[in-house]
């Protein structure tokens, strides 16, 4: 079915708690922000705050994870409209982490496959006009980041889940030009050794001087005073960019999946995968920006100062040095990767504004994510505590799901891309600035 007919059936059929009017966007707070996907729709906006958490363990704690089926032929991603969704590639292997190359290209991580592809321009029906396999051989490869900053970079860095390696690369570069050199080891490695969270993801400052590096936690909530495969993990580590001078930046970050710079303030900024078992409604996920030397509580604390009950009585020293991170996500949404738009297709009260991939969750009754989110910082670098759904549609009617967003970057043409490991496909999200655009 056409995305232009798809979007009369849903204009005719969808329900009423999908209609939303633009010109009146709907803010939902306190415990109406707790919804699940039925109740997303592009243009909503939630506002969460530490008041509103439960107590643990007010709901059961629930294993309520999708079972993906094939997209339906009636399906397709819904943005507000003004907005043209288009299928920009598909039959991905494993589609996980996109970046954007200075010249362009979009670079995609296919974890499972051990793969960094290319994909080249948009042609008349909105698709990739070349899709190369840059590198393969890779140990579930995520971030992937360009170095040095600026319009000519000399190598394609990315994080393994046992180490940070990089390729000689120059501009339009379609292969790896030489061997991957190892850069620096990661703790954990994955399913490779020792289980656990398995992204890496990588962000230089600035300046070039720093090298990011997020690694997710072994565990749920194991103390890492008993679990000594905990060290270095639950972390954002910091490196020179040869790999030498490791530190921890921020700690007590159970799985910052995604981490970028702010391009603006030059702060890091991560979306993070908070724990689960404690209810549907706890804890939730955030996107913040990190502190040097912070500390955002795991596994002893979360939001709020709020002590986990599973660990009674650990680290007072601790409490008064837990950081409340800026914007608060529906519990379970499993935010994974972010991006700033600094592009100027988008209407301009987007610039500098933050996008987000939920990929859905599964330790809530009322699943929620399946989505794209916005974060606005209002022109000015900081968050508000508020988001608005995106890019939404990937759950049927009858609530099966065929989507789950992963990565998104923003295109030098200006639309965002989204990666979805569900269909494995890439969508490509453009302003028209027409109601009758396809795709809305």
């Amino acid at each position: 079915m056409k995305p232009v007919l798809f979007s009369l059936l849903v204009f005719l059929f969808v329900p009423a708690c999908f209609a939303v009017d633009p010109s009146q966007p709907q803010i939902l707070t306190g415990q109406s922000a707790f919804t699940g996907w039925e109740h997303e729709a592009p243009g909503t906006f939630r506002k969460l705050t530490v008041a509103d958490l439960p107590k643990p363990y007010a709901t059961k704690s629930v294993d309520n994870g999708p079972d993906i089926v094939p997209r339906p032929a009636d399906a397709w991603p819904q943005a507000l409209p003004g907005y043209k969704v288009e299928l920009y590639a598909s039959r991905l292997e494993n589609p996980r982490r996109l970046t954007t190359a200075p010249n362009g290209d979009i670079f995609l991580a296919e974890s499972s496959a051990g793969k960094i592809k290319v994909l080249r321009g948009v042609d008349q029906n909105g698709k990739a006009q070349q899709v190369k396999v840059f590198a393969s051989g890779l140990h579930q490869p995520f971030g992937i980041a360009f170095y040095p900053l600026g319009p000519n970079p000399q190598w394609v860095y990315v994080g393994d889940t046992d180490a940070v390696v990089r390729f000689p690369y120059q501009n339009g570069d379609l292969k790896a030009r030489g061997a991957k050199q190892h850069i620096a080891d990661l703790p954990g490695g994955g399913h490779l050794r020792g289980g656990g969270h398995w992204t890496r993801d990588i962000a230089f400052s600035l300046d070039g001087r720093q090298m990011f590096v997020s690694v997710g936690s072994h565990s749920n909530a194991d103390d890492p005073d008993t679990h000594p495969e905990e060290k270095d993990r639950a972390d954002v580590l910091v490196f020179n960019p040869d790999g030498s001078g490791k530190r921890i930046y921020a700690s007590g970050i159970r799985n910052a999946v995604g981490i970028a710079i702010n391009p603006e303030t030059g702060e890091l900024w991560g979306s993070v995968n908070e724990r689960d078992d404690l209810g549907d409604n706890l804890v939730p996920d955030y996107i913040t920006h990190f502190a040097d030397g912070g500390f955002y509580g795991w596994p002893w604390y979360y939001i709020g100062k709020n002590q986990d009950p599973r660990l009674p009585n650990s680290h007072p020293d601790l409490l008064g040095r837990m950081i409340t991170p800026d914007v608060l996500l529906q519990p379970h949404f499993a935010s994974l990767e972010m991006a700033f738009y600094e592009a100027s297709q988008f209407p301009a009260e987007y610039k500098g504004d933050i996008f987000a991939a939920e990929h859905g969750s599964w330790n809530r009754a009322p699943r929620a994510g399946y989505e794209v989110i916005r974060v606005p910082l209002h022109q000015a670098g900081h968050a508000s505590g508020d988001y608005e759904d995106f890019l939404t549609g990937f759950v049927t009617r009858d609530g099966k799901v065929w989507g789950r967003p992963v990565g998104v970057t923003v295109g030098k043409d200006g639309a965002l891309y989204v990666s979805d490991d569900g269909s494995r496909s890439i969508w490509r999200v453009e302003y028209v600035g027409n109601a009758n655009a396809p795709g809305n």
